[in-house]
């Protein structure tokens, strides 16, 4: 997951030779049937999770039943579907920076959660705070945390150089582990964006948690389809920008 490089280090105006640890950044072509679907900038850990978790949240599959076999090489992930015929309207990159195209997404079309999930604040301060922990960002601090939890705990922790593949990767996870997803929350260590919450929705998960902020598009998007967003969930104190009757105690406040 990492590499180590040189480098000049400086502090306090004095100059040495050093090294340091760089996270991993891979271009992963992805064929369906034959045919290129995308290419993703990624982090090569947990490939077929990836792979299954974006195909779903790209709606290019709607289960991994429909996967027929997913051949992994070192740049190259081969995936068979059952309707051999599907065909691919779209081929795109989607950069670690980034993903998709939700600036264009009609809102209307979005599923909705019909989630009856009721969490605790101290179950969301427990699941960040166990996210946060990971020895690969505080080598290189070149990496986005994502993590999926239930009532149980943790079902599955991600790293990735974006975000939003750390959240496909634990995606398509739950969907090998059959995991209802209705009864999870996500905490993530970055943005909650536009598109991580359209993947979240997509998967039909309820809550998303962020240590930092969100953006307007996605509280517009979660007040419209039922999505809880937290964000600034740090220490004692977080800020619940829609439908805080999830969270116990939330939802009596003036």
């Amino acid at each position: 997951m990492y590499k180590v490089v040189r480098c000049t280090r400086e502090k306090s105006g004095t100059f040495t030779k050093s090294e340091h640890e760089l996270v991993l950044e891979i271009p992963l072509t992805v064929t369906v049937n034959g045919r290129h679907a995308l290419t993703v900038m990624t982090s090569p850990v947990m490939v077929r999770e990836l792979v299954v978790g974006l195909l779903y949240t790209e709606r290019i599959i709607h289960g991994p039943d429909e996967i027929e076999s997913i051949q992994i090489e070192p740049d190259r992930v081969s995936v068979l579907t059952k309707n051999p015929f599907k065909i691919l309207v779209s081929k795109k990159t989607v950069l670690s920076g980034c993903g998709g195209s939700s600036s264009f997404l009609d809102v209307a079309k979005l599923p909705k959660i019909t989630s009856d999930l009721e969490i605790d604040v101290e179950d969301i301060r427990a699941g960040m705070k166990q996210t946060l922990q990971s020895d690969l960002h505080t080598k290189t601090g070149g990496t986005h945390i994502v993590g999926l939890f239930n009532a149980d705990g943790v079902v599955c922790i991600a790293e990735d150089i974006g975000r939003h593949n750390a959240l496909d990767r634990i995606i398509g996870y739950g969907l090998l582990n059959k995991v209802v997803f209705s009864k999870t929350f996500v905490a993530s260590s970055g943005r909650v964006s536009s598109e991580m919450a359209r993947k979240c929705l997509i998967a039909g998960i309820p809550v998303i948690v962020s240590r930092t902020a969100t953006t307007s598009l996605a509280v517009e998007m979660a007040d419209k389809t039922g999505l809880t967003i937290i964000g600034f969930a740090r220490g004692d104190q977080m800020n619940i920008y829609t439908h805080p009757g999830r969270i116990r105690g939330a939802g009596t406040t003036g």
